[in-house]
């Protein structure tokens, strides 16, 4: 592009010179910040991961090439009829891409704020174009509030909004500089300030250090405030933009509908997927399976359950009562687990958002508290939100009771009709897994010991694997039991559950997750992705549901420094998840709560100190007026060389000035000019004294004129031609001349 500089004649003024100056580097400096402020938006939007590889390596080609422009000075302008020609080919894409491409709203939107951003970087002709990179930037970062919810988010949200404040500053400055100099009507600069050249760099780096800074206190003070106002106005929590969150494996891992493998492609993911604090918990000891959904029927590749639920809504104390949902659906449930002998637990659960809408719990829920409207419960056992909104939060009371042993070995064989029916239906399987059903369980007396010797075999002769295989077999049970041998999770508990039901003993498997990692910062458990799990649920007559799991324990790799670190970032995450994206007005309520009890607590314990230190003056004062009635001559003593001490100290720094002045007035050639001070106002101190004031206005030679005794005026002129070239000049020749001319007026 060509860059037209305009000379002039005549010499430019100082001023106009230094208008000049400060216009180029407030354009220099609004280049870089607006680049930047581009930058970051599309990093806070890139950080999400939900962005496709293609976008994101074409729009970072365009920034690095753009800043490479921006480094060497060099400008690219793409011509104004290729911006509107590409624009109206992207409204045909926009189109493509919403209905078949992305197939999704915010998927296409955010391509379309992409492309309209790289083509405006390469398009700038007018000021308003700055304006809309800006809103560009920020629409970027927009998106990507709706796209996730991490920590990362908040980082990059401060510096954009550090970088927005220099950028719409710059700006301002920018408009006013243009206005306000005459040189902008007659010189024409390049968008990247290519006439910087003749300002000072000094100075054009400390103006770039004070916009930077005002910046920065800008910004601290609108988190500040918007913190306060986050905090205190009421909030309540809605579910903002949550249809358009993009859905992932997890949901149909843990729907009604789920075929052999989606667990174990969970499982390969090391993603948070929530975090557990059991109450009263401090040491991790708590091993727990947590229930998602319970599946009753299978076809030999997949797992479903008929769709038949039962609704709740929450009553007006915002609780759901499970224990009173669960007999709704009669003998189809079972007999309660641990009915006798319960074993009470209450934990709070905190979702990552994976877009599941079931609820994820720990042995037999009896109350669950939610901000869900309406629950709903399959036959099976699995809660979910009514409305298939995902879940953000819940805390639930339940009981961990299983029965014992020797109650489910003296467990009736006979199976109730409404069980039976549903939960020993076969389909068209391998006869040899029946055949090794029969044979595994032959010598069992009871359907426990059945159980627990089909769970052995499993557990121990079948390897654990997360290699899937490249092509479905045709009978994958078959395949897994006689030729492949290892699986994951899936496997194993459908193996166990076919093979239950060829034994008549009723069962379904269950997905949800194994207790994960203890984080002794926050006192909770992080369950991850990798933590997703199948096991069994067997039903045994007058007992209910039993939980068996036969897959082999996988290994795991050994706590590190790395891990430890890890720890701290997930607490800074759940503290993230809990306070800020879930904040509503029961956090408001609770922090309240906890302020204004710890208020009480500090005023009262600030009174108590108050008070006993107090007392204990008061008693030292006592005992200090006894023992001076004893002996009063000593303490009148002591006080006496305390007082002068005291005055000492007080006049410490004013007597430590007198003595410095003593000194430098005693070798003023050490410090001419300071002496020659010292020395001049002693003289005018004397001619004060004597009628001749002078006055703050008069010079010193004005004064020396206003003096009418002729000899006085002349020894107070030598005095004074000495005292300039001392004071001014740091003559010690002249410095030390002026004792003796003292003496001599102080003598007249």
């Amino acid at each position: 592009m060509a860059v037209t500089i305009f000379s002039v004649k005549e010499p430019a003024s100082p001023k106009l010179k230094a208008n000049a100056w400060m216009q180029d580097a407030i354009e220099r400096y609004f280049q870089i910040s607006l680049y930047l402020l581009i930058l970051i938006g599309f990093f806070t939007l890139a950080s999400t991961g939900r962005l496709d590889a293609l976008s994101v390596m074409f729009v970072s080609a365009a920034l690095l090439f753009r800043g490479y422009l921006l480094l060497k000075g060099r400008n690219l302008v793409i011509p104004e009829p290729w911006t509107s020609y590409l624009t109206l080919a992207y409204v045909v894409f926009y189109v493509a891409d919403f209905s078949l491409i992305s197939s999704s709203f915010v998927a296409a939107t955010v391509h379309l704020v992409l492309f309209s951003m790289v083509v405006k970087i390469f398009s700038v002709q007018r000021d308003r174009d700055h304006f809309y990179l800006a809103i560009l930037s920020f629409l970027e970062v927009l998106a990507a509030a709706v796209l996730t919810v991490d920590t990362v988010f908040f980082a990059a949200f401060s510096i954009f909004m550090l970088l927005a404040v220099t950028t719409f500053i710059s700006m301002e400055m920018k408009r006013s500089a243009a206005a306000a100099s005459a040189r902008a009507a007659t010189t024409m600069f390049n968008p990247v300030g290519q006439a910087i050249g003749h300002a000072s760099g000094t100075r054009l780096k400390k103006m770039r250090l004070s916009l930077s800074a005002t910046g920065l206190v800008l910004m601290v003070a609108i988190l500040a405030g918007a913190a306060v106002i986050f905090f205190i106005l009421p909030r309540i929590s809605a579910g903002y933009l949550s249809n358009y969150v993009p859905r992932n494996e997890f949901v149909s891992g843990f729907s009604d509908n789920v075929r052999l493998g989606e667990i174990g492609a969970i499982q390969q993911s090391n993603a948070v997927v929530m975090h557990v604090q059991v109450e009263g918990d401090r040491g991790g000891s708590f091993d727990l399976r947590w229930r998602g959904v319970a599946l009753g029927n299978f076809d030999g590749f997949r797992w479903y359950n008929p769709p038949q639920q039962l609704e709740m809504l929450r009553s007006l104390d915002g609780r759901f009562n499970l224990a009173r949902l669960r007999a709704r659906w009669g003998a189809l449930m079972g007999e309660p687990v641990g009915s006798l002998h319960a074993r009470l637990v209450q934990y709070r659960v905190l979702m990552e958002p994976i877009g599941a809408s079931v609820f994820f719990l720990a042995g037999s829920p009896e109350v669950l508290w939610s901000g869900a409207r309406e629950i709903a419960l399959d036959p099976s056992g699995a809660i979910y939100n009514a409305s298939r909104d995902p879940i953000s939060s819940y805390t639930v009371f339940s009981n961990l009771q299983q029965p014992n042993g020797a109650d489910l070995r003296a467990a009736a064989s006979k199976q109730p009709p409404e069980i039976a029916l549903r939960y020993l239906q076969l389909p068209r399987v391998d006869p040899r897994v029946r055949t090794l059903a029969i044979q595994l369980t032959a010598a069992s007396p009871s359907p426990y010991e059945k159980a627990l010797a089909l769970e052995l075999y499993l557990k121990t002769h079948f390897g654990y694997t997360l290699q899937l295989p490249t092509s479905p077999a045709r009978d994958p049970l078959a395949n897994f039991l006689f030729e492949r041998k290892e699986g994951h999770c899936e496997y194993f508990a459908s193996s166990l559950a076919v093979m239950l039901r060829a034994v008549d003993i009723p069962a379904r498997i269950v997905n949800g997750f194994r207790t994960g990692e203890f984080n002794d910062l926050t006192g909770s458990y992080i369950i991850r992705a990798r933590d997703a799990h199948s096991w069994v649920e067997a039903y045994f007559p007058g007992q209910g549901w039993v939980s068996f799991d036969p897959t082999p324990p996988a290994t795991r790799g050994l706590p590190s420094a790395w891990t430890r670190i890890m720890l701290y970032v997930d607490a800074t995450r759940e503290f993230w998840r809990e306070w800020i994206i879930n904040y509503d007005f029961l956090h408001q309520r609770t922090l309240s709560t906890e302020v204004s009890s710890s208020g009480r607590r500090f005023f009262q314990n600030a009174g108590h100190n108050i008070h006993s230190h107090y007392a204990a003056i008061l008693e030292r004062a006592r005992r200090l007026q006894r023992q001076i009635q004893r002996s009063p001559g000593t303490w009148t003593l002591w006080g006496i060389w305390l007082a002068a001490a005291l005055l000492l100290l007080i006049n410490a720094r004013r007597l430590w000035r007198a003595w410095r002045r003593r000194q430098v007035a005693a070798n003023p050639e050490r410090a001419p000019s300071s002496a020659a001070s010292i020395w001049y106002a002693r003289m005018i101190h004397r001619l004060a004294r004597r009628g001749w004031r002078k006055r703050p206005a008069q010079t010193p030679r004005e004064f020396v004129r206003t003096i009418q005794d002729p000899p006085l005026q002349n020894s107070v002129a030598r005095f004074t031609s000495h005292y300039e070239r001392a004071r001014f000049g740091a003559s010690p020749e002249d410095a030390q001349r002026l004792p003796e001319l003292y003496e001599e007026i102080k003598s007249l």
